[in-house]
């Protein structure tokens, strides 16, 4: 029996358009689709921008169930529970990523530090470490450590600070060797109190060690010789304090004189002292100066350097030795120091302002000054 080529030449047109046509189908289908989940992500961001989270949350939970394989959807939706403080979903989208067995690699660490993110906040501490520990050698390797030098900081787990602080320094960028030497410090301090002088001794040399300009180790070095009774020893470190940090040297000068007193070395201390205090005239300096005997007058230095606890120590003078002059720099100091006092502060921002409003400059609220000025409060 012979073929019959005209029914060919009928079928293929018709077989073509049925092809074509289910082709259509499913290119509907699938913008239909398409549409579908970008209408209900921009209607979430719209909310969010409008700072309706609650609706905005309904409308990603929707454009995720069009579209379940969107990751960016999901990082939207858990960012959102964890700004609102719902952690635990926030932890339960963020695992649903990790789960996948097709999500990529650099997907996975984000979902990684996300979950890690939402244990932090949650306050899950232990969990939050295990979660950045395991972003090592990841795109956020430097963040993860980051945040758990801040969760040991937290933790007050000093040991385990200082290691990552140095891990963190080792790889380059800004230098924590601050940070390290109070670490230490903590942990002097920490040994003094089990009774551990060694150890205490040998945390404090690593700290000056880490940071010889960082003044915490210095005062501290300080007043454990002073406590120990080792005065001379005690006016050496601080000493080394005031040659290096002359700004920082302030919080020790009454020790310091106490203790030049007790080692008999009070002359070297004033000529010192009084040698500071030309340069960075202060009142903790004169205060010092004056358990040393070598005290300049206190006039002068209250009318260049007008501050109430000037102004305290004229007046704890005896009587027979006030002046009128006197008295006007204490006026002086007195009016500089009410100043920032004598000014109204609004109630609901906070927005300070020397005359009365009715309408706050700064939120707009009405009555929300009290009558009364900030230091009647």
């Amino acid at each position: 029996m012979d073929f019959d080529f005209q029914w060919l030449l009928i079928g293929l047109p018709i077989a073509f358009a049925l092809g074509w046509l289910a082709s259509r189908i499913d290119l509907r289908q699938v913008r239909r689709d398409s549409r579908d989940a970008p209408r209900a992500y921009f209607k979430g961001l719209n909310l969010l921008l409008n700072e309706q989270q609650d609706k905005a949350i309904d409308a990603f939970i929707e454009a995720v169930q069009n579209d379940p394989d969107t990751t960016d959807l999901h990082f939207a939706l858990g960012n959102l529970f964890r700004r609102r403080g719902e952690f635990e979903r926030a932890v339960r989208v963020h695992q649903h990523l990790l789960q996948r067995g097709d999500l990529p690699a650099a997907e996975r660490d984000r979902a990684q530090h996300a979950l890690a993110q939402d244990f932090m906040k949650a306050g899950l501490f232990d969990r939050a470490e295990a979660a950045y520990a395991a972003l090592e050698g990841s795109a956020f390797d430097g963040e993860a450590k980051l945040a758990l030098l801040s969760l040991y900081e937290r933790s007050r787990d000093w040991q385990r600070a200082a290691q990552m602080a140095e891990r963190l320094q080792q790889a380059g960028g800004a230098s924590f060797a601050s940070r390290i030497a109070h670490f230490w410090c903590e942990l002097a301090l920490e040994a003094d109190q089990r009774g551990d002088r060694p150890a205490a001794d040998a945390a404090l040399s690593k700290a000056l060690e880490v940071a010889p300009q960082a003044a915490r180790a210095h005062v501290l070095q300080g007043q454990r010789l002073a406590d120990a009774g080792e005065h001379a020893q005690a006016v050496q470190a601080w000493d080394e304090l005031r040659r290096l940090n002359p700004g920082a040297f302030l919080l020790v000068a009454q020790a310091y004189a106490h203790s030049a007193l007790q080692a008999g070395q009070q002359q070297q201390a004033a000529q010192a002292l009084r040698a500071l205090f030309d340069q960075h005239p202060g009142i903790d300096l004169f205060r010092a100066l004056q358990a040393l005997g070598a005290a300049p007058p206190l006039l002068p230095h209250l009318q260049a350097h007008p501050s109430l606890s000037a102004a305290q120590a004229w007046l704890s003078q005896p009587a027979g030795q006030w002046s009128e002059e006197g008295a006007a720099a204490v006026r002086a100091a007195v009016d500089r120091a009410a100043k920032p006092l004598q000014r109204y502060r609004c109630a609901a921002c906070g927005f300070e302002a020397q005359h009365y409003f009715w309408q706050c400059p700064g939120c707009l609220n009405w009555d929300s000054y009290p009558p009364q000025r900030v230091e009647e409060l």
